[in-house]
């Protein structure tokens, strides 16, 4: 196969993988903190509850229309901004301190947060821990913690 060809494969594979994680999101949906409101002042251990509207919640792995489960991050850009925003829309959402996955289907969490201020954002996701299209997620919030 010539260099042109396999460019044009290569063009249709990738275009592909990067369809494969798109699970539609219906018009409308939201996802929002019950409890909590920006700038509010809290102890730790924080109650973060989480709230959504127009979906369902289920446990990741489940395939159901119009479904998803819960991430939560912390003290890091919004979702799509800063290192690895772009792969976190294509690929899905990685799992460490500033990302927290609810795969089980939960919607609250109680998060140990050192004193000082932090920064929370809400990301729905789909059964593969991907944002859905387009990406339902809440506006980013800033607590503190004393």
């Amino acid at each position: 196969m010539n260099f042109k060809k396999s460019l044009i494969a290569f063009a249709v594979l990738a275009a592909g993988i990067a369809q494969a994680g798109e699970t539609p999101a219906p018009a409308g949906a939201e996802v929002y903190f019950v409890n909590l409101k920006d700038g509010a002042t809290v102890t730790s251990p924080v109650t973060v509850i989480f709230g959504l509207k127009g979906m369902g919640v289920a446990p990741a792995g489940t395939e159901k229309e119009n479904t998803g489960h819960h991430h939560i991050l912390i003290d890091r850009p919004p979702l799509g901004e800063g290192e690895g925003g772009a792969e976190e829309l294509e690929y899905g959402l990685p799992a460490d301190e500033n990302h927290r996955h609810f795969g089980g289907g939960q919607t609250e969490v109680s998060l140990e947060l050192p004193a000082g201020i932090h920064t929370l954002q809400l990301v729905l996701g789909d059964q593969n821990h991907v944002p859905h299209d387009p990406p339902i997620v809440s506006g980013v919030i800033t607590i503190t913690v004393e």
